[in-house]
């Protein structure tokens, strides 16, 4: 059964929505938001033209997700379908986050990062 509910927001502010994420106002079926990004940290300033390859195994492997074994019961009562916000206020989405107001029935949602770190020989 799908409960349907009525969401309203007096005001919101959201300073950076960046990197496929997704900012959602109503009801959605599917939302699937995908990342892919290098972080390089350096101790020195130097830059090859070849450093970033999305072919690593990190960006290849299957997506680990576990299937919920266990039956879930609960029971809602919802005595007044509205939900009621005065304000949001954001600094950042990044990076297949998702911000929704509404009703989802699936979401997926994935980031896949490698880190890099360049650090200078010790002696």
């Amino acid at each position: 059964m799908y409960h349907k509910r009525t969401s309203i927001i007096k005001n919101i502010r959201i300073r950076a929505l960046t990197f496929t994420s997704i900012f959602e106002i109503g009801d959605s079926s599917y939302i699937h938001s995908f990342t892919r990004a290098l972080a390089v940290q350096r101790e020195e300033e130097l830059f090859f033209a070849n450093e970033g390859d999305f072919s690593d195994e990190i960006f290849r492997r299957p997506f680990p997700a576990m299937p919920i074994m266990e039956p879930v019961y609960f029971e809602r009562v919802s005595l007044n379908p509205v939900i009621k916000v005065d304000h949001i206020d954001i600094i950042s989405i990044s990076s297949s986050a998702v911000l929704h107001i509404g009703n989802s029935k699936n979401i997926l949602l994935e980031s896949r990062v490698k880190n890099i770190r360049q650090l200078r020989e010790r002696q």
